[in-house]
């Protein structure tokens, strides 16, 4: 039997480039929240954790009836780091790896995340991470060893020092959509006219 990892979707941030309550901004009709919930669904993991911060009572109730865990991290605004502790705990002790997902990955479905798992498999002990352009970052799949690091992680960079850590084996996957991210609203208007994972 092939272990799935569990999926931490990153949903907490302010949104303070964007000017509003970004993960209510729709594109095809879904809000990207339901996207990324969807998508992390669609390569039927183990299980899924929605990691909420900002508004995050609020946004817990568009969740309802997606089958995730809901953690709200009320310390979103010390940094990404945060999140990601609070996505980690919420794990079963069982869970054997970690997917983290951006919320705002507009380019990111579940063939992109079914890549990086696929890339875990031929490497179970190492880091799998995406690449595009000159940026290393998620989706990014963390097997179990790794998870007490992750706990200790802290600021705004997220899991960067980790994947750059020479005494680690990360495996980078070439992923050019990891790079249709959401910052402001001319994003999300300019990724409305390109192909992105329906």
């Amino acid at each position: 039997m092939i272990l799935r990892p569990w999926v931490i979707v990153l949903a907490a941030g302010g949104s303070r480039r964007f000017g509003g309550p970004k993960l209510l901004a729709r594109i095809r009709g879904e809000t990207l929240l339901q996207r990324a919930v969807r998508a992390a669904l669609g390569a039927r993991p183990a299980g899924c954790v929605v990691v909420l911060g900002a508004r995050g009572d609020m946004l817990r109730r568009r969740l309802h009836a997606w089958p995730v865990r809901v953690v709200v991290n009320r310390h979103w605004r010390s940094g990404l780091a945060s999140s990601i502790r609070a996505g980690i705990a919420a794990l079963p002790r069982e869970a054997p790896a970690a997917l983290l997902l951006l919320a705002d990955q507009v380019g990111v479905g579940p063939a992109e995340l079914e890549l990086v798992i696929a890339a875990s498999r031929r490497a179970p002990r190492a880091i799998v991470a995406s690449r595009w352009g000159a940026v290393t970052g998620p989706p990014a799949l963390f097997p179990r060893r790794e998870f007490a690091d992750l706990k200790r992680l802290r600021g705004d960079s997220g899991a960067r020092r980790l994947l750059t850590d020479p005494r680690r084996r990360v495996v980078v996957l070439e992923l050019p959509g990891a790079a249709g991210d959401v910052d402001r609203p001319a994003d999300l208007r300019r990724l409305r006219t390109l192909h992105v994972p329906s």
